[in-house]
C-alpha cells in the first residue's frame, strides 16, 4: 500500500512542478511579446513613421512570436495561439500597405489575447472550477 502512495506523490508533485514551469514560462513569453508590442504602439502613434523601420520591427515581433510559439504550442490550446498569429499577421498587412493608424486597434486586441492567454492558464481557483 505505501507503494502506491508514494508513486501517487511523485506522480502529484511532477504535476504541480510542471505546471509551475509553464506557467513561469507562459508569463515571461506574454509578458515579453506584450512589452514588445508596446513599443510598436508607440512607434506607430508617432507623426512621421519610416516604412523601413515599421516593417523591420513587425517581422521582428513575428519572429519573436514564432520562437514562443513552438515552446507555448505544447501546452497552450492553438486555438488561442492561432488568434494571436492572426492579429500578427493582420499587423503585417496593415504596415505593408501603411496602414499605420489601422494598425493600433489590432497590437490592442493581439496585446488582449496575450493577456486573456497568460489569465486563462494561470493556475487560480476560478480556474479551476
Amino acid at each position: 500500500m505505501s507503494k502506491e502512495w508514494l508513486i501517487c506523490s511523485i506522480v502529484i508533485i511532477l504535476v504541480v512542478l510542471l505546471n509551475i514551469v509553464t506557467q513561469k514560462y507562459t508569463e515571461e513569453s506574454v509578458d515579453y511579446i506584450d512589452n514588445i508590442l508596446k513599443d510598436f504602439k508607440e512607434t506607430l502613434s508617432e507623426d512621421e513613421i519610416i516604412k523601413e523601420d515599421a516593417e523591420l520591427k513587425i517581422n521582428d515581433i513575428m519572429s519573436e512570436w514564432q520562437d514562443k510559439y513552438n515552446l507555448l504550442a505544447y501546452f497552450i490550446e492553438h486555438d488561442e495561439l492561432e488568434k494571436v498569429e492572426t492579429e500578427i499577421t493582420l499587423l503585417k498587412a496593415n504596415i505593408e500597405v501603411e496602414q499605420y493608424k489601422e494598425a493600433i486597434p489590432i497590437l490592442d486586441k493581439c496585446a488582449f489575447i496575450l493577456n486573456h492567454i497568460k489569465d486563462k492558464f494561470t493556475l487560480e481557483i476560478k480556474n479551476i472550477f
